[in-house]
């Protein structure tokens, strides 16, 4: 069961919203940010979060924000992503958050909660790793806007009262070729085995995964290796693996071997299809 008990504020500007996480953290309530809360509830029914207060970021403007001007489109953390695919400024973004559970579901997951879970796929982090996108993060010492790469290291890493407000991409990377791709072992709903995002930049592609290792990541290694056309795809695909960031998964969605005949027949695929483009 999960308990009632747990106070609910709804501020209006970011300011409010970082008092009320340090004034409930002074009543030792431990309060979480709170966008969809689809993670929130799965984990407080199995007794993995704890908290006496949650904050909910849908009130504030600037994390509700979806904008496309000349040069960067803004997207804001608290959006869920079905209205993301639907307005779908950012095709690869659209296509990748596509896979993320079912319809019902992702009308009630935010990007920034997908983002920012504790669960290891995790896949709308993907395309802004992809466009070398800028994160915008509130705190108590004010808003500042950093690169994605700064701030993401197998996962977001935000300090005690800090939130994801934006992603800000630039407009430019929007209308280059991509590919995004979701292997499964045997649905066609559920968890995936492997998710790939692929983007061609300057005859250049780059990679990033979510399910092939613990955490979503793209590695400037493995791209350089699968791009070097001094040999062939398969010997690419190959010195590729040697850099990965860590062991590949070995879980009851698919085994390190599965994954890894998956990881080199999808990438014979991507570089195929980017590198004609």
């Amino acid at each position: 069961m999960v308990q009632t008990d747990i106070e609910y504020y709804k501020p209006k500007s970011l300011k409010e919203a970082i008092e009320l996480f340090y004034q409930l953290k002074h009543e030792n309530k431990q309060p979480i940010y709170y966008s969809g809360g689809t993670e929130i509830i799965t984990f407080r029914r199995l007794n993995l979060i704890h908290t006496g207060a949650v904050i909910d970021i849908k009130g504030i403007p600037e994390c509700m924000t979806h904008e496309l001007d000349a040069n960067f489109l803004i997207t804001g953390a608290a959006l869920p992503l079905t209205f993301l695919e639907e307005k779908n400024f950012f095709p690869l973004l659209s296509k990748t958050s596509q896979g993320v559970a079912d319809y019902t579901a992702r009308n009630k997951i935010t990007l920034g909660g997908n983002i920012c879970g504790q669960i290891f796929y995790r896949e709308a982090v993907l395309p802004f790793l992809l466009t070398d996108s800028l994160c915008v993060i509130a705190g108590h010492e004010g808003v500042k806007s950093l690169p994605i790469h700064m701030v993401y290291n197998q996962t977001l890493n935000l300090s005690e009262g800090q939130l994801l407000v934006q992603l800000i991409t630039e407009k430019s990377y929007l209308e280059m070729p991509y590919l995004s791709i979701k292997k499964r072992q045997q649905w066609e709903t559920g968890y995936p085995l492997i998710t790939f995002a692929a983007l061609k930049k300057d005859d250049h592609v780059r990679v990033s995964f979510s399910g092939l290792c613990p955490f979503p990541f793209r590695s400037l290694e493995v791209e350089r290796e699968l791009n070097n056309q001094e040999v062939s795809i398969n010997e690419r695909i190959d010195n590729s693996i040697k850099y990965l960031p860590s062991p590949i998964l070995h879980d009851i969605e698919g085994s390190k071997e599965y994954r890894l005949f998956v990881y080199k027949n999808t990438m014979m695929d991507v570089l195929i299809e980017l590198e004609e483009k």
